[in-house]
């Protein structure tokens, strides 16, 4: 890719996603856009990206950013937090609000395996929940929809009876059963945007997402959680993930790894 083509696709992202390019990423971007110049009829990524350049970010420059976005997730990753949500965030929540309805937003959901996997607890504890996925890839809310993985995807996270009991073989793939595909509500939405619309959230799972951010749009990203969490509310991020661009938005819970409540400051904005 010619360093115009990459300084062009590198400030797209940023302005547009918030993803940080960053230079030893450069070769797998270049490989996940080559499928994409190939299927639109260009010869390789740099006429694709000089027709992108040539013209206002539209349908060609999205499919080109959201095949550079890091698709990367599975079934309860790293399953403490999931263990968490369900042992004691999910009954907490539920036991004070009217009629136990909880609001859960899975925030860059990719392919669905997050949001499937919180679906999974509450209704495996008969929970009053909605839960509301979003992404900015289309190809992948495509897939989450379906809710068909391959044997490696339901592998990567899944227990025997968790697959069995949630999931239909067909061929080599596996299909989500009614039930559980009807409990997430899939949507295409920008987390450097407004949240989504029907109240505040009671959980919130954004996993692994700002890490890829700009310090700049990470920020801003964690403004819209700021706005779209219930003040008593529970924000999941990565393990290793921080809120140090926003450490008056929010504050670790102490033995609780990548759990995330709102900061007294936050609270007293809300007030």
């Amino acid at each position: 890719m010619t360093p115009e083509n990459l300084h062009h696709l590198q400030a797209l992202l940023v302005s547009r996603t918030g993803f940080l390019l960053a230079a030893d990423r450069v070769h797998l971007a270049e490989h996940r856009l080559a499928p994409v110049a190939r299927r639109e009829g260009y010869s390789g990524v740099d006429p694709l990206m000089d027709a992108i350049r040539a013209q206002p970010p539209a349908g060609l420059a999205w499919s080109a950013m959201e095949a550079v976005l890091n698709p990367e997730t599975w079934f309860r990753r790293d399953r403490t937090p999931f263990a968490t949500f369900a042992r004691e965030v999910l009954p907490a929540i539920a036991g004070v609000r009217p009629q136990g309805r909880v609001r859960v937003w899975s925030a860059g959901c990719s392919s669905g395996q997050e949001a499937y996997a919180l679906a999974m607890s509450a209704l495996e504890s008969e929970a009053n929940v909605e839960i509301e996925a979003t992404d900015l890839s289309q190809r992948a809310l495509e897939k989450a929809r379906s809710g068909i993985y391959t044997q490696f995807e339901v592998q990567r996270g899944l227990s025997a009876r968790q697959l069995l009991a949630w999931f239909e073989q067909s061929e080599d793939m596996w299909e989500t059963r009614p039930r559980l595909r009807s409990a997430v509500k899939f949507s295409r939405a920008n987390l450097l945007d407004e949240p989504p619309e029907g109240g505040r959230f009671d959980v919130i799972f954004c996993r692994y997402v700002l890490s890829d951010m700009a310090p700049e749009r990470r920020a801003r990203a964690l403004d819209v959680l700021e706005q779209a969490l219930a003040d008593d509310g529970c924000l999941f991020l990565g393990l290793d993930e921080t809120v140090g661009e926003r450490p008056d938005s929010f504050r670790p819970v102490p033995g609780r790894p990548g759990v995330f409540v709102k900061a007294p400051a936050a609270l007293r904005r809300a007030a």
